[in-house]
């Protein structure tokens, strides 16, 4: 049972970890095209697509996949690795939540970021599996 959880929970990660690097890499572009034109329709399908169809469903089986895990593993907060995971974790979902917000606002015909800002924040996913690989691998402070 463990390890076709793993397997799941590595599939999900994976999944979910490609829809939060290319979304902001799609938001870039849509950045400097202007609400109501054919290019803003071709890329609001894109991203409602990329959100719909895998990063929330992504996001959900990662969750539950990694409570599976954690729970099956018997792990404790105390163990300064998975504190560490855990924090990086849940800075990965609210740069999801972060990216719901800008989809919707293009969604609204709002342009509020430009796409300088949206290259700058298309790094902290990576930043963040950087932290979670360490974590997980390394187990520093264990």
């Amino acid at each position: 049972m463990y390890l076709w959880l793993k397997v799941i929970h590595i599939l999900a990660v994976i999944s979910w970890m490609a829809g939060l690097f290319y979304l902001p890499r799609l938001f870039v572009y849509h950045a400097d095209k202007g609400a109501g034109g054919e290019a803003d329709q071709t890329f609001l399908v894109m991203e409602r697509r990329l959100l719909k169809a895998i990063m929330r469903p992504a996001l959900v089986v990662v969750l539950i996949s990694g409570l599976g895990l954690w729970h099956v593993l018997a792990l404790s907060l105390s163990e300064a690795w998975l504190a560490i995971k855990v924090a990086a974790v849940v800075g990965m979902v609210g740069f999801h939540g972060l990216l719901e917000r800008h989809a919707r606002e293009f969604r609204d015909g709002l342009r509020v970021k430009s796409s300088r800002y949206f290259r700058i924040i298309n790094e902290v996913p990576t930043l963040l599996l950087i932290v979670i690989v360490i974590a997980v691998v390394v187990r520093p402070f264990a």
